[in-house]
């Protein structure tokens, strides 16, 4: 019993009231407010491996992009916020293309048929990385809430976490963090 206790009180907190709570398809997950953060360059985390096969079939690693900014973006098909953020995080990867930033993301908890399709209907033109398990989000468990979906983090240029946001984002606020953190030397 003395085991249970914590292990009830730990999924409690993975869990929040119907507001907080979202489901598509069955697959519940925690909807962030869309709230940004900054973190100061004292105080950011390096980011563990994080390395895979792409939606189209392709291996792909973070370190790929060593030395430029990257925007990492976690959505599901089934996630009503993560369609709504879709054509700002499109747009905002085709207006930083020539400053040395890189958008990739990470599809969640999904099924290759309709990640395929979400990215076809917004038009998505940057490489998704597939995390059926969320495995992956583990490799930012210093930074971001594993369940928190869509989430974003900007990388710096020195492959550690420099921003976040819980929750969709904006053309707007997306920019603003990306041109903070890109314009960093």
């Amino acid at each position: 019993m003395a085991l249970v206790a914590p292990l009830l009180l730990t999924l409690a907190g993975c869990t929040g009231g119907a507001a907080d709570v979202e489901s598509g398809g069955g697959q519940g997950f925690v909807s962030g407010d869309g709230s940004a953060q900054v973190i100061d360059p004292s105080d950011r985390v390096a980011v563990g491996d994080v390395s895979g096969t792409t939606l189209e079939g392709d291996p792909l690693s973070l370190d790929d992009f060593a030395g430029d900014v990257v925007v990492m973006n976690v959505w599901g098909s089934w996630c009503a916020p993560c369609r709504a953020e879709a054509p700002a995080l499109q747009q905002v990867s085709v207006d930083t293309e020539n400053d040395g930033v890189q958008f990739v993301g990470i599809n969640t908890r999904d099924q290759e048929a309709a990640a395929i399709a979400f990215e076809k209907n917004f038009g998505i033109t940057y490489p998704s990385l597939v995390d059926r398990s969320g495995e992956l989000q583990l490799a930012f468990r210093e930074s971001l809430p594993a369940n928190s979906i869509p989430s974003t983090l900007v990388i710096d240029r020195d492959g550690r976490v420099a921003a976040r946001v819980l929750g969709a984002t904006t053309y707007s606020q997306l920019t603003d963090l990306v041109d903070q953190v890109a314009s960093e030397r």
